[in-house]
Order: structure tokens, then C-alpha cells, then sequence
């Protein structure tokens, strides 16, 4: 199972790589293994260069320095950013991946200041709900891990003011695909902009995609979002 875990991540760095949401050596992805481990991508590669045989193991109570933390033996660290990895893990137990990317348009928005809390995409509202924007901490360090508290138990995706933004999943698939989903939101919300309007769906029409969300087994943990009736839909 760990070859095909380790090939999936692999595929998961070049897709990023790809879309553009990374560049250079921006971006991490993780993903929990049995036995209280981890698998998480090494320090100072591309994603895209990195192979399976990179990934580094971890345990999840193993303590991680701002520098990044060595395998068990010796080889390539792990990414210097695995504190907000293992900060997911230990407080969501149904999380079992997590992705940190730069995505550019979603970025912006960090830099600007501002999170999604609106509900205006439907695709967003059933797989994401609620994107907060966190405090500014230097990456890497525990007071990055530290911002996510105030969300980390009930919201699935984080706007990182000036950094970037993590996305978290019951699998490595949902975690990645709240990432482009994530992005390509914000691109639709500027264009949106642009052309003088964003229009917010009704309560209404929030609760028949909330309803859609538990029929398809994304249930859980779900921050809902801000409507155009003045209410806060969740469920």
C-alpha cells in the first residue's frame, strides 16, 4: 500500500506543478499512514522532481524542527513545513491528507486580506464550505501550526494571509481536488468583480446543496457559509 500511496503523492506534486499553484519549491502534501505515520514531501525540491522514493516516513508525535525533520535512518528531510501537517492530523481524526500550495489568484486574496465566507460558487459550498483567512505566521514555524486552531476542527480549507492556502481530506483525492477547486474559485470571484457584481446564493438554495453534500457522503465537520438573506447555512 505505501508504494501506491507514495505514487499518488508524486501524481498530486506534478499536477500542482502543472496548474501553476506551485513554483520552485513552494507547496507540501502529506498523508497519514496506519500506525500513527506519516508520509510527507522532503525539503528544498521542485514537487515536481520529487519521486516516490523522497517522500519521507514520520511518526505523528515525532517532533519536527524549523528546519525540517530527517527519516528514521538518513536521506531527505521533511518539508519544513510539516508542523501544519501534523497539527491536522491530531486534531482531526477523519483528515487523513493535506495540501499546502501558493495558488496565485487564492494568494491575492490572502494578500489582500480576505477569506471565502460567502456562499456564491456551488461547488465550493458542497465540497468546501467556509474558507477562513488565518493570521500571518512565519512559515514553518509552530505559530503557523498554532493559527489553524481557531478552525482547524470544523472548517476543510485555509486562506494563509500573505503565504498561501491548505486544504485538508478524508483522501489525498478530496484534499488535492478542494485545492484547484479552492483556485479556481477565486479566479471566478475576480473575474466576477471585475465585471461589477458577485452575487451570494439564497438560504434557500445553500440548504438544497447542503442536503446534496450529506447524500454524498461529505458529511462531518462543515462551517457553512454567509448567504444573501443574512443567514449563516450550516449543518
Amino acid at each position: 500500500m505505501s508504494i501506491a500511496i507514495r505514487r499518488e503523492i508524486v501524481t498530486v506534486c506534478r499536477r500542482l506543478y502543472e496548474r501553476g499553484l506551485i513554483a520552485g519549491q513552494d507547496g507540501n502534501v502529506s498523508v497519514r499512514l496506519p500506525g500513527g505515520r506519516v508520509l510527507v514531501t522532503p525539503a528544498g525540491m521542485s514537487k515536481v522532481d520529487v519521486g516516490p522514493n523522497d517522500l519521507v516516513e514520520m511518526r505523528l508525535g515525532e517532533v519536527a524542527s524549523s528546519h525540517g525533520s530527517r527519516g528514521a535512518k538518513s536521506g531527505p528531510r521533511a518539508s519544513s513545513e510539516v508542523l501544519m501537517h501534523l497539527r491536522m492530523y491530531e486534531r482531526r481524526p477523519d483528515v487523513n491528507a493535506v495540501v499546502h500550495a501558493h495558488p496565485p489568484t487564492a494568494t491575492a486574496f490572502a494578500v489582500a486580506g480576505e477569506g471565502f465566507m460567502d456562499c456564491i460558487l456551488p461547488e465550493v459550498i458542497f465540497q468546501v464550505g467556509q474558507v477562513p483567512l488565518l493570521e500571518y505566521a512565519t512559515p514553518g514555524s509552530t505559530g503557523l501550526a498554532d493559527s489553524f486552531e481557531p478552525y482547524v476542527r470544523t472548517h476543510d480549507a485555509f486562506l494563509l494571509a500573505n503565504h498561501g492556502a491548505t486544504t485538508a481530506g478524508a483522501t489525498l483525492l478530496l484534499a488535492h481536488q478542494r485545492m484547484e477547486s479552492l483556485e479556481h474559485a477565486a479566479r471566478i470571484i475576480f473575474a466576477a468583480r471585475q465585471l461589477g457584481r458577485v452575487n451570494a446564493l439564497s438560504g434557500e438554495q445553500v440548504a438544497d446543496l447542503m442536503a446534496a453534500r450529506q447524500r454524498a457522503g461529505l458529511g462531518g465537520p462543515y462551517p457553512g457559509c454567509s448567504t444573501t438573506d443574512g443567514r449563516r447555512e450550516k449543518r
